[in-house]
């Protein structure tokens, strides 16, 4: 699963049928909104340089990450590079406009810009959210456009209208009409759940969507729909949430969030037994989460955040680092990996 440099970070995988080519490894922003923690301008700027340096030439932001601060960033960092080596997604789906109360902090974004964000599907609600991220980037050509967190986690009972305006309203049909015009290069979804990208598929030609977690270490249950229906059709995978939001990262004496809340026992609980078998096969729990997910051929990427320049070579390493085939076997013999799942050297 590595290029001819041995590096599965510079390894390229087509998006859909668009003769668009990505990395194995990416960068994704919200820790330059950011999530959890707030972060300084270099420090922000470092987790690009790092990224650049080690070969990473897929980007992937939204208006949403720190309320349209990690496109501000991203957008500084990346105009020093030349606009033909890298590869640039945003999402629409969110408006911003100046906050008119307090931020609570409910949403994980430390020290976010002054904005709150208009959910907006329709035709001219996805039209001007993504003018306003090319303004915010400073770049014009953005390659791919994902339709952000339409689902019934986000928006509850409140999605079919929503969905709604995707459909009726016409927001399906601005990221087409985007794409045929050569404005964009590539569609699709940025969700936290298959459901919608299922749903997608039979309203709209979508080449890609970036899934956060739903294909991990921990949970492979797309194996049963999404996975295969992505393989038919030609939609690639952008596999973000790898560590499902950093329990598996560090183990369980690390970061215990999980989907963006605090892990339950049970989650705890099987993490603890997948570290336990990588360590007996001297495997960081790190490195087997991230190159688990890329070993599937509807995966054209992986994802991961990181707030500065020392994450990111960590991911790096992660991402590289030889893991013998027993690990996977073990893995499946302690019923902790479904036996469909791809594995790397498959």
């Amino acid at each position: 699963m590595t290029d001819a440099a041995g590096s599965n970070v510079r390894k390229r995988r087509s998006i859909g049928g668009r003769g668009l080519e990505v990395t194995g490894l990416s960068l994704g922003t919200a820790p330059l909104g950011g999530l959890y923690r707030d972060l300084s301008d270099e420090e922000a700027f470092g987790a690009v340089q790092a990224a650049w340096d080690a070969g990473v030439r897929f980007f992937d932001t939204a208006p949403h990450y720190g309320h349209t601060k990690a496109e501000h960033r991203l957008g500084d960092a990346l105009r020093r590079y030349p606009r033909s080596e890298f590869v640039l997604s945003t999402k629409v789906g969110r408006h911003f406009v100046p906050r008119k109360n307090p931020y609570d902090g409910s949403e994980g974004w430390q020290n976010p810009l002054p904005f709150e964000a208009i959910y907006d599907y329709t035709r001219d609600g996805i039209l001007r959210s993504f003018e306003d991220s090319q303004q915010r980037m400073g770049i014009v050509d953005i390659d791919i456009l994902l339709v952000h967190d339409i689902g019934v986690v986000t928006h509850g009972e409140r999605n079919a209208h929503y969905w709604q305006q995707l459909t009726q309203g016409g927001g399906f049909r601005a990221l087409e009409e985007l794409r045929s015009q050569g404005v964009v290069k590539a569609i699709g979804l940025g969700v936290n759940e298959g459901a919608p990208i299922l749903a997608a598929m039979g309203e709209c030609d979508i080449d890609c969507a970036l899934l956060a977690g739903r294909y991990t270490l921990l949970e492979q249950a797309t194996l049963d729909d999404l996975l295969p229906e992505c393989e038919k059709r030609n939609v690639s995978i952008l596999l973000g949430g790898a560590f499902n939001s950093g329990i598996l990262a560090r183990g369980v004496e690390g970061d215990l969030k999980f989907n963006y809340g605090e892990a339950p026992k049970e989650v705890i609980e099987r993490v603890a037994r997948l570290e336990a078998v990588c360590k007996t096969h001297g495997v960081p729990l790190a490195a087997a989460a991230l190159q688990f997910p890329y070993a599937h051929p509807a995966v054209a990427t992986v994802l991961t955040g990181a707030r500065n320049a020392g994450e990111l070579r960590e991911n790096v390493t992660s991402f590289d680092k030889p893991i013998p085939a027993e690990l996977w076997q073990a893995l499946r013999d302690a019923d902790l990996l479904d036996p469909r799942a791809p594995v790397p050297k498959d």
